[in-house]
Order: C-alpha cells, then structure tokens, then sequence
C-alpha cells in the first residue's frame, strides 16, 4: 500500500491545491496532507482553521473517492513526518519553472537524508497555475473575487476573518 504526503501551510488550501490532491490519487492508496506549523511563520488560519477548511473542500470537492485521506500538522522535517506516517511519497505541485528550480532542490536534499522516500512532481493544471494561497489572500483583502480560485467554504471563511481583522 503506497502512502503519499503533501505539505503545505494551507493558508488557505486553493483549487490549486486539491488539483494536485487529485492528480496524486493515482498514485497512492493513502495520502497524508501535512499542514506546516511553523511559529516563525504568522498564518492567516490557525491550525485547526486549516484543518477544517481542507475536510471541507475535500468533502466539497472529493467526496467520497478513493483513496483515504487524513489531516496531520507538522513542525519539523518533511521526511521526519513523512517516516512518521510510513510515506514512502512525497507529493510535489509544479506551477512553474520556479517552483521545479526549489523543489529540485529540496527532492535532492531529501533523497541524501532520506534515500527510501521519492518525491513525485505533479504538474499544475492550466486552469490552476497561477493561484497561490498568497495572491487569494491579496485578493480578498482588497475585495476581490476569489471564487475562482478557492472552494466555496474557503471563500466564505476568508471574507469572514479579513471582516472579523479589519473589524
């Protein structure tokens, strides 16, 4: 049984994210989103905001296909958490030629530290290669449309914080 682990800091999970989400169905029975909780990194979304925001778009958008997938936080190495949960994937997106020049190199790092564990590359969709959590949160702080490039329960919840920040 192939276990696959995608980390992110899901600040928030994109349609750019669950496109990869189900690219990577193909290649494992399990995946393990790992969620970064980094203190030197100020999210957005708390931890457990995140994690409810990611079960609902798969809920929103996965539901019940195959294979399984679990929510799981992580605040040290990626192949620390990955031997953790008994990946032997570790799941990659590629939107551009700048994230295959950072990923090279952190999949040359890992396979050294951890020669057991590949890490696969997942193109990017057409339709999703230009979104980042970083630019959705842009947008909607300024008001913008952001229904294309996040699920509805994200939308809603991120017109809810940046309300709720500006008071």
């Amino acid at each position: 049984m192939t276990v696959a682990i995608f980390a992110g800091s899901f600040d928030p999970i994109t349609n750019g994210h669950l496109g990869i989400l189900e690219s990577a169905r193909a290649i494992a029975k399990t995946i393990i989103i790992a969620v970064g909780v980094h203190t030197s990194k100020a999210a957005l979304f708390t931890f457990d905001e995140r994690v409810t925001l990611i079960k609902s778009s798969l809920e929103e958008r996965l539901a019940k296909v195959e294979p399984k997938v679990e929510v799981v936080a992580f605040n040290n190495l990626l192949i620390n958490k990955a031997r953790e949960v008994a990946a032997t994937v570790i799941v990659r997106g590629l939107r551009d030629s700048t994230d295959f020049n950072y990923e090279m190199q952190m999949a040359e790092m890992n396979k050294v530290m951890a020669p057991d564990i590949q890490t696969v590359f997942l193109p990017a969709s057409a339709s999703t290669r230009a979104i980042s959590a970083t630019l959705v949160r842009q947008i909607a702080s300024m008001d913008g449309d952001i229904s294309a490039f996040v699920p509805n329960v994200v939308e809603k919840a991120l017109r809810k914080k940046i309300a709720k920040l500006r008071g």
